[in-house]
């Protein structure tokens, strides 16, 4: 099993004295490791071979021309910043081809065989290796320059070295920018060349789709032949057939609503739609003798010689007038005829057009799509000509700063490894730090609570609950939290901890301050009211009260107020957001009201929340602080202590045992808090059927920066062990 990891946990103040009775106790430690460190440092820093450094320092740039303006926009773009640059060219020194140049042009293999190998000639990996370990190249913040450091035993040898470095790098960089440019420009050529054959080939099956498809292609710079439907003559005859179809059709309407009338309603209604004067005399005629036949009728017989004569008249005007309508009907279904047949041959040239352009996009579409593939072809042949003339230009002109050796290697005048001073005077202080820190460590461990076991034999009480650590608050996290199940193993202890089911009135004490009481009381109490069971959780830590921050409720209103007589009991119960769980704050403390909780006031307070709630949980200050947690577990059924694991010393939490005991507390048992229960073997078998979920569920939550848990110097809301 690994070491248990302890976590950084909130200490108690130590006054000065207690320092010092850890050092002296533990002097040996202390004096013993402070001289293992020391005469070690001192006797490695003799031993080690002494190195000396030079340092030759290069300006690195991208390759550029005198003249930007010939590559244009590309060449700005081209020397701006990249951060990237530098660093590939850092790596690119310590790189095998540029260091094997060196170790060739300098012969180490040779010469470091015989320095160190008793003439035994390294292989090129050795050589490299060795000479990787003795170089040092770091770029300069914010420049392009380049340091070269390498060590050596040999003032002058780290000299050369540095310089032979930064010469195969500028020569290596020279080398490949016209490789690379007298390569390009050959590939380039070789492309060119390529793409004026496949010009030509496109050329000449263009010819023979426009000499076979028969296309005038007038415009040489045109993707697309010529539409009908885009001439004026086509855009006419849209018009036409448009202005015809509207005659056709208010033609058509007309005509269809007088056919649909009587003889007689068209004799009324001709002469408004299409105006005759022909018609229109007949009518007057007839109206003229049905007026005068009107006349005569009254004063002549039927038989009368001029009674007949108006008769006959008004047959011959009616026949008329019936033969003219006709005439006129005829004449408008003429028109309508020459209407649509007007219509009709604007339709068949428009169709006719749109017939021509299917067919001539049909006939010319391969031609011009290969026309198009030869312009974008003629483009890129462009572009390549053009490339061309630019890098054969760039590669007459002279180059500046591609490498440039700014700063020479000389031999340095004194070693710079190792520092004598420096690693023995951190000797001293690690060996200070450490026999210091050793020893609070051992005295830690020696003196606090770590198990079970420990806390059974020492104060002799049974242990009800083994709290994790990061705990959460269960009035938050709700019924499902991975922390519930601890608190509900203590509540089912505790249940069968009482000898009695009257005694509901809990006081949960601690030895000293970060204990986790506050939790405690609040998430024990969540699970009281979780089971159905009415709980009121009463804040009696007077002096530094959280609960109510941990709530989020007010402390204006509280214990004070209602034992001072200034407040009724209703007024100063307040609700959580959990059913059946009440909470009644510690209100403002006046100095002159210390002894507050011993009145009897507070006892009848006790007497009251017991016969209105199933369970009254009290929070109490640290009993080795003040004599309220005394007073308070002398007035309550029950009391609990709670000791943090690995926190205060033993002897504290056995003083605190016997105050409780001293004032005549009825001390049911101990809630061991803060386990770290993934690492402690003492604690898997213990609570090994949830041990890996609460596992887990500590690796997927967050926990907040806080002190232990319930903290009262926190006041947070979380925690953090």
């Amino acid at each position: 099993m690994d070491p248990l990891k302890q976590q950084t946990q909130p200490e108690a103040r130590l006054h000065f004295l207690d320092y010092w009775r850890i050092i002296r106790i533990r002097k040996t430690v202390i004096i013993a490791v402070f001289l293992l460190v020391v005469i070690t440092a001192t006797l490695v820093t003799f031993i080690l071979p002494e190195l000396f450094a030079s340092t030759a320092s290069m300006r690195v740039e991208r390759d550029k021309s005198d003249i930007d303006e010939l590559s244009g926009m590309s060449s700005r773009l081209i020397s701006a910043y990249d951060p990237y640059f530098i660093q590939t060219e850092f790596e690119t020194i310590q790189s095998e081809s540029i260091l094997t140049n060196v170790i060739n042009n300098l012969d180490l293999t040779r010469v470091w065989g015989n320095k160190y190998f008793e003439g035994q000639p390294l292989k090129m990996n050795e050589a490299l290796e060795m000479l990787r370990a003795r170089m040092d190249v770091r770029p300069r913040r914010n420049t392009s320059i380049i340091d070269i450091k390498v060590f050596s035993d040999n003032a002058k040898d780290a000299a050369d070295l540095a310089n032979a470095i930064a010469e195969a790098y500028k020569r290596w960089r020279l080398s490949k920018n016209q490789e690379a440019v007298m390569g390009g420009i050959e590939e380039l050529g070789r492309q060119l060349k390529l793409q004026d054959e496949r010009i030509a080939e496109i050329k000449a099956r263009l010819d023979k789709l426009r000499n076979d498809a028969q296309i005038s292609d007038i415009d040489p710079t045109s993707l697309a032949p010529v539409m009908q439907t885009e001439t004026e003559e086509y855009k006419r005859n849209l018009i036409s057939r448009f202005e015809a179809e509207n005659d056709y059709k208010e033609k058509k309407v007309q005509y269809d609503k007088l056919s649909a009338l009587s003889p007689k309603e068209l004799r009324d209604v001709l002469p408004r739609v299409e105006p005759d004067p022909v018609l229109t005399d007949l009518l007057q005629q007839l109206n003229m003798a049905d007026q005068q036949a009107t006349t005569l009728a009254v004063e002549l017989g039927p038989e009368h010689p001029d009674m007949k004569r108006v008769q006959d008249l008004q047959l011959e005007l009616e026949n008329k007038i019936n033969d003219q309508v006709r005439g006129i009907m005829k004449a408008m279904e003429t028109k309508l005829t020459v209407a649509k047949a007007r219509l009709d041959s604007f339709n068949d040239a428009v169709e006719s057009a749109r017939k021509l352009d299917q067919e001539q996009l049909t006939k010319s579409r391969p031609y011009f799509d290969l026309k198009r593939i030869l312009m974008n072809e003629e483009d890129l042949r462009t572009l390549l000509a053009r490339k061309i003339n630019v890098e054969e230009i760039d590669l007459s002109l002279p180059k500046k700063f591609q490498v440039d050796i700014i700063e020479y290697a000389t031999p340095g005048k004194k070693p710079v490894r190792p520092n004598k001073t420096l690693n023995i005077i951190l000797g001293v202080v690690i060996g200070l730090v450490v026999g210091v820190g050793l020893a609070f460590f051992i005295e830690y461990l020696d003196t606090s609570v770590k198990t079970i076991d420990d806390v059974e034999r020492l104060l002799q009480s049974p242990v009800l609950g083994v709290i994790p650590q990061n705990v959460g608050y269960l009035i938050e996290e709700g019924a499902e939290s991975p922390h519930a199940e601890a608190y509900r193993v203590l509540r089912t202890n505790l249940l069968f901890a009482r000898k009695d089911e009257k005694l509901n009135s809990i006081a949960v004490v601690s030895a000293g301050a970060g204990e986790g009481k506050s939790t405690t009381v609040l998430n024990l109490a969540t699970v009281f009211a979780q089971s159905g069971q009415r709980v009121i959780i009463v804040d009696s830590d007077l002096r530094r009260p959280t609960l109510h921050k941990i709530l989020r409720v007010t402390n204006n209103l509280g214990l004070t107020n209602y034992l001072l007589k200034q407040n009724s009991l209703t007024d100063v119960i307040q609700t959580t957001s959990l059913d059946k769980l009440d909470f009644l704050a510690s209100g403002k403390l006046p100095s002159s009201s210390l002894g507050i909780l011993s009145s009897n006031q507070m006892k009848d307070l006790i007497n009251e929340l017991k016969q209105r709630y199933d369970f009254v949980f009290f929070d109490s200050p640290p009993i080795m602080g003040v004599s309220d947690a005394s007073i308070l577990a002398s007035e309550v059924d029950i009391t609990i202590q709670v000791i943090q694991y690995r926190r205060y010393p033993q002897p504290m939490n056995i003083r605190a045992k016997q105050l409780i005991e001293k004032v005549g507390g009825n001390l049911v048992g101990i809630v061991l808090n803060n386990i770290n229960m993934s690492q402690d073997e003492s604690y898997y078998y213990y609570s090994g059927y949830y041990h890996d979920y609460y596992a887990k569920s500590e690796e997927a939550e967050p926990v907040a920066e806080a002190a232990a848990p319930g903290d009262k110097d926190s006041g947070e809301i979380k925690q953090k062990y």
